[in-house]
């Protein structure tokens, strides 16, 4: 594993597979996508995307913009993957709008990906309501008590580590400057929880503007942390959804 490296690989030929990437939620490391790969398969090839600051880049600087996050992990993409090879792109809330960006940008190179799945994400003209997060320790607090960044049960000490990561992830996400709801031409999938009153059905249909191609949303049981919660109904629609590219 190539510490400088902004994509985890765990496939021996991820080079020449239909490839899932996927990103975390804030203050999260894409190590939890590693059991992923075990269950899709070897012809699938499951890559996580990385920040500095966490997991095995814990020493390394946290990026200064999401300009300059996406602009590196774009080009790690690119030198990955094939034009014509299968990707699916997979954000968790925090990752959800990575992946938007990630999305757009391969798009302008003629490189769109295959579908990006959004999961318990607003949309970007929606995250304004994150900047009092980047100033309010108080809120990331908030956010670890009620569980919505599980990471509920930690010592004092793990807390704030946790929340740096959090205050970070926060302060790169007041940096996302994007054109005005700009559409991409991958189809875009937005799931949530059926009980999740951060990110409402509400929230998830207002995606639908942002794509020139298929939009659809699908509610799955639970509430901000589905996604990690309901793994065994949400892997097997990211592999069938990859597979059927």
């Amino acid at each position: 594993m190539n510490p400088e490296s902004w994509l985890v690989t765990w496939h021996p030929k991820a080079s020449d597979r239909p490839t899932l990437l996927c990103l975390p939620h804030a203050g999260a490391g894409c190590g939890r996508y590693r059991p992923w790969q075990d269950k899709l398969g070897d012809a699938v090839s499951v890559v996580g995307v990385q920040l500095p600051g966490r997991e095995h880049r814990w020493s390394q600087p946290h990026p200064s913009s999401m300009d300059e996050a996406a602009a590196q992990v774009v080009d790690e993409i690119l030198a990955l993957t094939a034009p014509d090879q299968p990707l699916v792109v997979f954000g968790e809330s925090f990752g959800g709008l990575f992946g938007y960006e990630l999305t757009r940008r391969l798009g302008l190179k003629d490189r769109a990906p295959s579908a990006l799945v959004i999961a318990a994400c607003e949309p970007p003209h929606l995250w304004a309501v994150t900047e009092h997060l980047r100033r309010d320790d108080n809120a990331l607090n908030r956010l670890l008590d009620a569980g919505q960044v599980g990471m509920e049960d930690l010592d004092e000490e793990s807390r704030e580590f946790v929340l740096d990561i959090l205050r970070r992830d926060a302060r790169l996400v007041s940096t996302f400057v994007t054109p005005d709801e700009v559409a991409v031409p991958s189809p875009i999938h937005a799931w949530g929880g059926e009980t999740d009153e951060i990110v409402t059905s509400r929230h998830l249909d207002e995606w639908s503007r942002y794509t020139t191609a298929e939009f659809t949303r699908r509610q799955f049981p639970g509430g901000h942390l589905f996604s990690t919660e309901q793994v065994p109904l949400t892997l097997p629609l990211l592999g069938s959804l990859l597979c059927s590219i």
